[in-house]
C-alpha cells in the first residue's frame, strides 16, 4: 500500500482515496498501466440483478469496468463492448470469471450502426435476453478554443458520443421488456468543459 493512499473499510469494502494524478496522451486510455489500479475488492452483494443481462459499452476499463464488476457481483451476466483495448478487455473478462460471472466480449467500432446492431443481437442470442443497456463509451478531443475543432473532429465526436448511443437504444428497445433500463453516462467534461 502506498502511503499517499488511505483506505476506509465500509461494510468490508475498501475504497482507495488520494490517487496520484495521471495522464495518458492517447485515447482510449489503458487501465492496466495506471498506478495504482483503480479497483476495489468489494465483496458484499445483495444479488439484486440475479439472472439479468446487461450490455455495457466501454466496459473494459474505468467506470464501465467497475459497473461490470458490480453488476456481476449482483448476479447479472454482462456483454462488454470495447474498441481495441484487448488487454484491458481480457483482464476484465478474466476477473469476471473469477467472480463466478459470465461475460461476452464484443470488439468493434460503435460509430458503425451495423456493429451496434450486431452487439445487441449477439448479446440477446448469447444470453437469451437484454435487461439493461449502459452506454458508457466516449471520446474527446481536447482543444483550447472552438476555433481549433476541425469539422472532422466534430463529426467523429457526434458519431461516437451521440449517434452510437441512438443506434444502440434503437436496436435494443425491441428486445427489452417493461421494467428494463437504459443508462447513458457522460464525463464531468460535459458540465465543466476542459480547464
Amino acid at each position: 500500500m502506498n502511503q499517499n493512499n488511505r483506505y476506509y473499510d465500509l461494510n468490508h469494502c475498501s475504497f482507495p482515496v488520494g490517487f496520484p494524478p495521471q495522464h495518458q496522451n492517447e485515447q482510449p486510455g489503458l487501465e492496466y498501466i495506471m498506478k495504482p489500479l483503480p479497483m476495489s475488492e468489494c465483496c458484499k452483494s445483495g444479488r439484486k440483478l440475479e439472472n439479468k443481462v446487461a450490455l455495457i459499452t466501454g466496459g473494459d476499463s474505468g467506470i464501465g469496468r467497475a459497473v461490470a464488476y458490480d453488476f456481476v457481483k449482483e448476479g447479472a451476466k454482462v456483454a462488454i463492448v470495447y474498441f481495441d483495448e484487448d488487454r484491458d478487455a481480457n483482464e476484465t473478462a478474466e476477473k469476471i470469471k473469477q467472480f463466478g460471472g459470465e461475460c461476452l466480449l464484443l470488439k468493434g467500432d460503435l460509430k458503425n450502426s451495423d456493429f451496434a446492431k450486431n452487439c445487441v443481437e449477439k448479446t440477446v442470442h448469447y444470453f437469451g435476453t437484454l435487461d439493461v443497456l449502459i452506454n458508457n463509451h466516449a471520446f474527446q478531443f481536447i482543444q483550447r478554443s472552438i476555433l481549433d475543432i476541425s469539422h472532422e473532429q466534430l463529426e467523429f465526436i457526434f458519431r461516437n458520443n451521440v449517434f452510437s448511443f441512438f443506434y444502440l437504444i434503437q436496436y435494443a428497445l425491441p428486445y427489452m421488456k417493461r421494467g428494463s433500463s437504459i443508462i447513458n453516462t457522460t464525463s464531468v467534461t460535459a458540465y465543466e468543459g476542459n480547464k
